[in-house]
């Protein structure tokens, strides 16, 4: 008896047929993947490796200056990067408004010997500190122990004591930035000025290629952002002296090898064949005589143990050469274990 179709299945079929059979594969067809566009007018200047990098200096700098600002606010402080990004500077730029502040930041790299020069970048570092979060710092730093967020209007301009106290709360803040970078080139970020309304003034040329270190800042009910703008020639001249001690610290170490492996092939190491061990009391050792005869409790054709620096790397077996006495080595022991047996 041929299957029924129930209304469902009719319905189904009928529509078919009305998109030309094209249903099932409309409902199988899968979203398309989508790419991030590239803009090829505008490549990237840094690779992946390179913010791989600044990341991992950064997330050491967050952890630095957490601690520090501990002390100082007299409340927990908790300071972790968001992102990392390479842009352009307007972009930066125009999200800043009119009250906003920046510190202004010198960066020397320090020469690693003793004869070099230390290079003065031509650009500054700037560090953005948003306006809600320095005002509620400086209130815990005079003794506030308000723990709610200060409520701030746009467009609030500092007064000169409000500056003064972000001087010093920068000065802090930046000086502790070139320990992060102990690890790859000595860096010195030394505070310059305040710039207050920045927009008003061309820091960097707009279309200049910057990073920018983006920070969540919380403490005491309080969250604000913490943004260091890397300008892309401060960068290059760093990655450049990096790549230069890095290239350094390989070249001495291929020179030193051959040195190094002279002086290991001139070096004396003391192997001790040990035929057996055993046991005797202070009276027996007293009253041995010569032709006393030691069991060591091993039979005669035993291995050999060779042991170097006080550890078992060779087994063998006891012959003469050359008149003589000699050891064949037949086994290395290689696992840790064996050595230590």
């Amino acid at each position: 008896m041929p299957e029924v179709l129930s209304q469902s299945q009719i319905d189904a079929l009928l529509n078919s047929m009305r998109s030309g059979g094209d249903a099932d594969q409309a409902e199988d067809k899968k979203p398309e993947k989508k790419y991030r566009k590239y803009d090829f007018t505008t490549p990237r200047k840094f690779t992946k490796d390179r913010i791989k990098m600044l990341n991992g200096i950064f997330e050491n700098y967050t952890r630095v200056i957490s601690s520090r600002l501990n002390g100082q606010l007299r409340t927990t402080c908790e300071l972790e990067v968001e992102s990392i990004e390479e842009q352009k500077f307007f972009e930066f730029n125009n999200a800043l408004t009119e009250g906003d502040v920046l510190a202004m930041v010198d960066v020397t790299i320090q020469p690693k010997e003793e004869n070099g020069t230390s290079v003065l970048a031509e650009d500054p570092v700037m560090v953005y500190l948003s306006t809600s979060t320095a005002l509620g710092m400086m209130d815990r730093m005079m003794g506030s122990e308000n723990e709610t967020a200060r409520d701030v209007p746009t467009g609030y301009a500092y007064t000169d004591l409000e500056l003064q106290l972000y001087e010093y709360l920068m000065k802090d803040i930046v000086r502790m930035m070139g320990n992060s970078w102990e690890n790859y080139v000595p860096i010195t970020f030394d505070y310059n000025r305040t710039e207050v309304n920045p927009t008003l003034v061309q820091l960097l040329n707009l279309d200049e290629t910057v990073v920018l270190v983006d920070m969540k800042l919380e403490f005491s009910g309080s969250e604000g952002r913490l943004s260091i703008v890397l300008p892309g020639s401060v960068l290059t001249s760093i990655f450049a002296e990096v790549n230069r001690e890095s290239l350094g610290r390989k070249m001495a170490s291929e020179d030193n090898s051959e040195e190094i492996f002279d002086q290991l092939r001139e070096s004396t190491l003391e192997i001790v064949a040990e035929l057996g061990d055993t046991q005797l009391s202070l009276s027996d050792i007293y009253h041995l005589s010569v032709g006393d005869v030691l069991d060591l409790g091993r039979p005669k054709d035993s291995p050999v143990f060779l042991e170097i620096g006080g550890y078992q790397w060779f087994t063998g077996r006891m012959g003469t050469h050359k008149k003589n006495m000699a050891i064949k080595i037949d086994e290395v022991c290689y696992s840790a274990e064996q050595r230590s047996e």
